[in-house]
């Protein structure tokens, strides 16, 4: 526990001394500057909603890579699955959008894009088992096709009456919109979406056989085999599970927050939460929190430009940052750990 604090301790200076030099570089006040950062996260009720609302979706993609990472897949096309999950949500809302059943339709939409994530990240998972391809650049392309997807349906088919435009489809009536707090417009249905994937995640990982199945293999796919366990479908099951809570993040995009399909529905959501779960060392109650500190990060910095004249990107080289020193300080710990080991090996035993 101590050893932890002390990684804590040492990646914390080293962001803040690194933010610092930023800053003075910039010519801005450090201080003035983090002061801002909290206002505009926490100041206020209505600022601490935006926070939350930004921290469902991140927190339904960190939990959902808990899966492909336990297993050893790097899932970098997390992002299209959640422009796939928000893209099946919307067609389920388009297609009953005056049935006059407006719970069953939103409940379906999230089926709908739970399935959709589940499906567009199977096929990175069948290129790498079935074609050979890393699931890197089999992600990174699928992410291109889901983008692309979105601009034909916003320009296409589902345009606008009358016109195709850049701010997305047609709004949905506001009885098709997730229910928020009075005044807080944050939706407790997706706070419970969220806290109930990272319960789920912390089950599966932590106490079943599949949890224990998806952990001996990425810890030894060979000594996985060897135990009758088939690594190619493990994959597929932890792809399924992580594009299926990418979508559950697409389709909150679309029902609580935008009301309809925009371009950049992500918003990014699946590139950062790569760092919140990294950072938090794949834990999950870890990407919990950090996942809650980038929010505050991405809602904060709007306040810089406004305040202190002070690009918005400064939260992004603190997330960087971030992650960066926690990658070194556990490389240290290993290599340190390591060189202890082979001592043991050399030195008499008394």
């Amino acid at each position: 526990m101590r050893q932890t604090f002390n990684e804590i301790l040492i990646i914390a200076v080293v962001v803040f001394m690194v933010t610092v030099m930023i800053l003075l570089v910039s010519g801005a006040p450090p201080f003035a500057a983090f002061y801002h950062l909290f206002r505009g996260s926490l100041g206020s009720w209505i600022k601490f909603a935006q926070v939350l609302t930004a921290w469902i979706p991140l927190t339904l993609c960190s939990a959902g890579l808990l899966f492909s990472f336990r297993v050893g897949l790097w899932n970098i096309g997390i992002e299209g699955q959640v422009v796939a999950g928000a893209i099946a949500a919307t067609g389920i809302m388009k297609m009953g959008g005056s049935s006059g059943m407006p719970g069953f339709l939103m409940v379906l939409s999230f089926v709908a894009a739970l399935l959709g994530g589940s499906l567009w990240a199977i096929m990175a998972g069948l290129l790498k088992t079935k074609g050979g391809v890393n699931e890197i650049f089999g992600g990174l392309g699928l992410n291109f096709v889901a983008h692309g997807l979105t601009l034909w349906l916003i320009f296409g088919p589902w345009r606008r009456p009358g016109v195709a435009s850049m701010s997305g489809t047609e709004p949905f009536p506001e009885s098709l919109w997730l229910p928020s707090f009075f005044s807080w417009r944050v939706s407790p249905l997706g706070i419970a979406l969220a806290l109930a994937a990272l319960l789920a995640a912390g089950w599966v990982l932590g106490r079943t056989r599949l949890g224990l199945s998806l952990k001996g293999i990425g810890s030894n796919p060979r000594a996985a085999f060897l135990h009758g366990l088939r690594p190619a479908r493990y994959f597929i099951y932890a792809m399924g599970l992580a594009g299926g809570c990418a979508g559950l993040a697409g389709a909150f995009q679309v029902v609580g927050v935008y009301h309809r399909l925009i371009p950049i529905i992500s918003s990014n959501y699946g590139y950062l939460a790569l760092l919140v779960v990294m950072l938090a060392n794949y834990r999950v109650w870890g990407a919990s929190g950090v996942g809650f500190f980038f929010a505050c990060l991405n809602v904060g910095s709007i306040q810089l430009p406004m305040m202190l004249q002070l690009d918005s990107s400064l939260s992004g080289i603190m997330q960087g940052t971030m992650v960066l020193a926690a990658l070194l300080v556990h490389g240290w710990k290993n290599i340190t750990w390591r060189k202890a080991e082979d001592l043991k090996g050399v030195l008499p035993v008394a």
